[in-house]
């Protein structure tokens, strides 16, 4: 999982359309179009993982998205890893999801409330577990960011590396979406805690955001808003990191 630093375009689907949500706020949204459109758009500029979350699921507690997660997959699956989050919350919706073709299954919620789901769908299918870990103020949140746990993040990443996971998904709560930049001390805090790899997201503004990231040890980093609003392009954030 992630040989080398990679940019991973975000696709967030709310409603069958991509959307950008502010702090993860329900009704800050801003849409983007066709789910498809975007994840051709960033395979053609270069990317080799896409990060697909359906964030009705995220909310709801289960997947509302099927349809143009369907459509992403047949569009590019081929050609890059797929890695997808939001309302899976057993182990066989997993599992068939990685059947299916996604690369990488994300666990937020199922993993706080069942932490041995990860080892279940590892036994299965080793390092398809990435484990999201959102953090607001400090503190890992759960159901669409909506409720609080009182887990540390990187105590939790400790945890769910030892039941297997493939790697860490650390989300800053406090600054996704703002386009305001990033907050390295907390992703160098996970990446000293644990050897499985740690993908960065949240308040990536610039390309000096995306480096700073790499030289905090993410092994990647997820960006949304600032490749939708043309911050800067997906082909001058790898180059930077090469």
């Amino acid at each position: 999982m992630f040989p080398e630093f990679e940019v991973v375009p975000a696709v967030d689907m709310q409603d069958g359309q991509v959307v950008q949500l502010v702090g993860g706020e329900r009704g800050t949204e801003k849409t983007y179009g066709d789910p498809v459109e975007a994840a051709e758009r960033w395979v053609a500029a270069g990317a080799r993982t896409l990060h697909l979350v359906d964030l009705d699921g995220a909310f709801e507690g289960e997947r509302e998205n099927a349809d143009a997660i369907d459509a992403v997959l047949d569009a590019v699956g081929d050609d890059v890893d797929v890695q997808l989050g939001g309302g899976i919350r057993t182990a066989d919706d997993a599992v068939s999801l990685l059947d299916r073709g996604v690369d990488r299954v994300i666990l937020g919620t199922a993993a706080v409330e069942n932490p041995d789901i990860v080892a279940d769908i590892s036994e299965s299918h080793p390092e398809s577990v990435l484990v999201s870990l959102d953090a607001k103020d400090g503190e890992v949140v759960v159901s669409g960011w909506t409720e609080g746990t009182g887990l540390d993040p990187a105590e939790a990443a400790q945890r769910y590396e030892e039941l297997g996971a493939g790697g860490v998904l650390f989300t800053d709560v406090d600054v996704e979406g703002q386009l305001e930049g990033v907050r390295t001390d907390p992703v160098r805090r996970l990446v000293e805690a644990v050897d499985i790899p740690v993908v960065a997201s949240g308040g990536v503004a610039t390309v000096d955001d995306v480096v700073a990231l790499d030289d905090a040890g993410a092994a990647a980093v997820v960006v949304g808003s600032a490749l939708y609003e043309g911050a800067f392009t997906l082909e001058s954030a790898m180059a930077a990191v090469e």
